[in-house]
């Protein structure tokens, strides 16, 4: 009778695991490699000349007068575009128009409305006619001026019509208004300025970030409607920017000025549907989805916002 060999019974189990583990550590060296070659082409090669005058004459870009928005304007006027600049303050437009004039050597025109309104579109229609527009850049938006409870929120009613009406009504009229003529010519470029606070509920921020959710899956349903017509639609979530809404006062890495933020993210139209736009908030961005669980950043963002809710209230009271 042949004796029971333990070593020769486990030779087909342990050859069995061996290419079960060369399949998967192969086949996490190829994704590391295709992230390697992806985000090299990305963040270091970027799109070339891909948004040029090509596309369209003209550039029209919301909330053109400030932050993020002024410095769309600037970098597309640099890279010789005609500008259309909308925002609330004919003052702060025309200085906006006359800088990139002086500096740039374009065309501008300007239209003044107040976004938190639901008639202004016939007047933005009429101001848009007979434009080639290559790009449009919808980036006007308000968030909340400091943290706070739904229904503690001062003027709820009027707050909740002005958020919706600013941050998600504009975005989609503006599309209507502007992407029929892309299709048309088979090209141009939409870019949506969502937020980082739209990747994720943040809590007594919660309309803000709920708008902004609407604005990245706008855009990315939408870009899955028309890429095959040759029309770029881009969904842009950045992080903290240094800019007049966020009260961030001095850029770090992190927190890059609207300036470098812009040219970061212009890099990427073309090469990512929904974009962080900088590579520090890519970064920041794939921790949270990856790593974090939700419930994490729920709480941490929960306990974030009521000390500055705290804070803000507190200074308040002394003035």
């Amino acid at each position: 009778m042949e004796s029971f060999n333990v070593v020769e019974t486990l030779k087909p189990a342990e050859r069995a695991l061996f290419w079960v583990g060369a399949f998967i550590t192969a086949s996490l060296a190829l994704w590391l490699l295709y992230k390697i070659i992806t985000g090299f082409r990305i963040w270091v090669l970027g799109n070339g000349d891909l948004l040029s005058p090509k596309l369209g004459k003209w550039a029209v870009v919301t909330g053109a007068t400030d932050g993020i928005g002024k410095s769309y304007a600037e970098e597309l006027a640099r890279r010789g575009f005609s500008m259309m600049l909308i925002s609330r303050s004919q003052e702060k437009l025309d200085n906006v128009a006359k800088s990139l004039e002086r500096t740039y050597k374009v065309e501008t025109k300007t239209i003044a409305v107040d976004y938190s309104q639901d008639d202004i579109y016939p007047k933005i229609e009429k101001g848009l006619a007979g434009l080639e527009i290559g790009v449009l850049v919808n980036n006007v938006g308000i968030s909340y001026s400091y943290p706070e409870f739904f229904l503690h929120i001062p003027d709820l009613e009027n707050f909740i019509t002005t958020m919706i009406n600013v941050n998600i009504t504009s975005v989609c009229q503006m599309t209507r208004l502007v992407l029929p003529r892309m299709e048309a010519r088979a090209k141009g470029v939409i870019l949506n300025i969502s937020s980082a606070s739209g990747m994720f509920p943040v809590p007594m921020l919660t309309i803000y970030s709920s708008t902004k959710a609407f604005v990245d899956f706008f855009s990315r349903g939408l870009q899955s409607e028309y890429k095959c017509k040759g029309i770029i639609i881009q969904s842009v979530l950045p992080f903290f920017v240094a800019t007049k809404m966020t009260k961030i006062r001095k850029p770090t890495l992190d927190k890059p000025t609207p300036e470098r933020y812009v040219a970061a993210e212009l890099t990427t139209v073309g090469l990512q549907d929904q974009t962080n736009g900088y590579f520090p908030h890519a970064v920041m961005g794939w921790v949270i989805d990856v790593l974090a669980p939700i419930k994490l950043v729920l709480y941490l963002g929960l306990r974030m916002n009521k000390a500055q809710r705290g804070g803000y209230l507190r200074r308040r009271k002394l003035r």
